[in-house]
């Protein structure tokens, strides 16, 4: 079934110009949600409200399919690091996983499957980016501009996830290069590295998946590396079908597996949050992990990271170790100076010449681009808001920016257990909200900027004595040097505290 279009503005792409134009109702639609992305926040969301019995809702995605960051990131071996039968929907569960850790495929399908199962596609607006989200405050609304045009809605829900926008680093020279160059999040499936001298660029979590697989294809990898990163053993398995079929016939059976992995992953917190000195353990085995599998003790010293362990991602695998001990595999920590036409220079002045140049260099976290486009009540951009970093009360509502719900907001993020358990918790807050402005008959809703200030005054108290702010440098922390990323706490009292509406901390008219 096809998305039918947005009604296309007739005399100006700017939403200044459809204020001065008063479009009538039948040239500009209006919708009671729109919804922005369709990975596991914005179809979380579109769910819980057709459950609710809520049809009043759109969701836009900029591309042609469903699935968020499970969509861009087809590079070889790409899965999740967090346990598939944790990383899904507490309300849909998938019997079907063939694997322990879900790999890329799978979890797309998934998401696709949810679609289908809960009747979103009518709703779902493909190839349909936003451009612009101006709030109106005389007529109480979200003017919003898309790339089919414009519509109305009276709330507007960010669930495009802070891992949606490739960062490229400002590498002289970068644009000068002739040979192959992309990030690993747009993966060129169509060039073939057989043969091919390949430098990578970045050592992290899609590196370490994707370099096991490339390192047989290619003549030479060459591993530009900053900083080396903890690697815990994966120890992913096949789920066989004896298995699956134990969960279809007894979904309790599978719900009691969740659960359980879901306590044993927030232990995790101890060490994380309030004593550091509970990850020596977790340390340790990561140490033997790494004498298990390199036998050079050169390249062993570049790969032994010299922060605590936590204050960067914890990454899990079993391949990476051996492929970059290969003889066709060079790991350099020399920083890199410039891009050549034909290839990489290090500071040392040691030219690499290559065909290929993989960039695995993470996302705009912490300066999502897409906050640029998003003004409130003053007319001030999200991102102008945020010029000091990220802020937001229980990571969900801004102050200044009515009726603007975040998915994965500032201080969400985890660093140990499913980001699907949070992001239920804030869609059920979310709704929560909804609830309480029909009951109140309230219009508008906006968190007071005391509200706000307190709670981020309390994230960054509870921060400095955690694992993320001992010292090493991350993509968890701001421009300014705040984490305002990870949430320093347990994902049950994020869930706690979410449960209800606060209706105390906010301005409800």
């Amino acid at each position: 079934m096809s998305s039918p279009s947005l009604p296309v503005a007739r005399d100006s792409d700017t939403l200044d110009a459809l204020d001065d134009q008063l479009l009538p109702p039948d040239r500009l639609r209006h919708t009671r949600v729109a919804i922005v992305g369709t990975g596991f926040s914005g179809l979380g969301m579109a769910i819980r409200l057709k459950q609710r019995g809520c049809d009043d809702f759109v969701v836009l995605e900029r591309a042609d399919e469903l699935g968020g960051t499970w969509r861009d990131n087809t590079y070889p071996g790409c899965a999740c690091d967090i346990p598939s039968h944790l990383y899904s929907f507490s309300f849909a569960a998938n019997p079907d996983w063939t694997r322990t850790y879900a790999p890329q495929r799978e979890i797309q399908a998934y998401l696709r499957a949810c679609m289908d199962r809960f009747g979103l596609r009518p709703h779902i607006r493909f190839n349909c980016e936003l451009r612009e989200a101006r709030w109106n405050e005389a007529a109480r609304c979200w003017h919003i501009l898309t790339s089919q045009g414009p519509l109305t809605a009276d709330m507007l829900v960010l669930g495009q996830g802070p891992l949606s926008e490739p960062s490229i680093p400002a590498i002289p020279g970068i644009e000068s290069f002739t040979g192959i160059l992309f990030h690993s999040a747009r993966w060129r499936g169509d060039y073939d590295l057989t043969g091919k001298r390949v430098a990578v660029v970045g050592t992290g979590a899609s590196a370490i998946q994707f370099v096991p697989h490339i390192q047989p294809q290619v003549s030479q990898l060459i591993l530009f590396q900053r900083t080396p990163a903890w690697i815990m053993p994966r120890q992913d398995k096949a789920i066989m079908p004896q298995q699956q079929a134990r969960f279809q016939r007894w979904p309790l059976l599978q719900r009691l597996i969740r659960l359980g992995m879901y306590w044993v992953r927030e232990i995790g917190v101890l060490g994380l949050v309030y004593n550091s000195r509970l990850m020596k353990s977790a340390a340790q085995r990561a140490s033997e992990h790494r004498e298990a599998q390199i036998a050079d003790p050169e390249l062993r010293a570049k790969l032994t990271p010299q922060y605590t362990m936590g204050c960067k991602r914890i990454l899990l695998s079993d391949d990476f170790y051996p492929a970059v001990s290969q003889p066709n595999v060079e790991v350099t920590t020399e920083p890199i100076r410039a891009i050549t036409p034909q290839g990489v220079v290090t500071v040392d002045g040691t030219e690499r010449k290559v065909d290929a140049i993989i960039l695995a260099t993470g996302f705009h976290v912490t300066d999502t681009p897409i906050t640029r486009s998003i003004y409130g009540r003053t007319g001030q951009a999200l991102a102008e808001a945020w010029r000091d970093g990220p802020q937001a009360y229980l990571g969900i509502t801004v102050a200044g920016f009515p009726n603007l719900f975040l998915l994965v907001g500032p201080n969400t993020g985890l660093g140990h257990n499913s980001m699907v358990f949070m992001i239920e918790s804030q869609v059920a807050y979310t709704l929560d909200a909804l609830r309480q402005m029909e009951r109140r008959k309230a219009r508008v809703v906006e968190v007071e900027e005391q509200a706000q200030a307190a709670f981020v005054a309390e994230a960054q108290r509870r921060m400095q004595t955690t694992v993320w702010s001992s010292g090493c440098s991350s993509w968890y922390l701001d421009a300014s040097g705040h984490n305002t990323t990870i949430w320093p706490g347990f994902t049950w009292e994020y869930r706690l505290r979410t449960r209800r509406f606060n209706a105390r901390r906010y301005r409800l008219v």
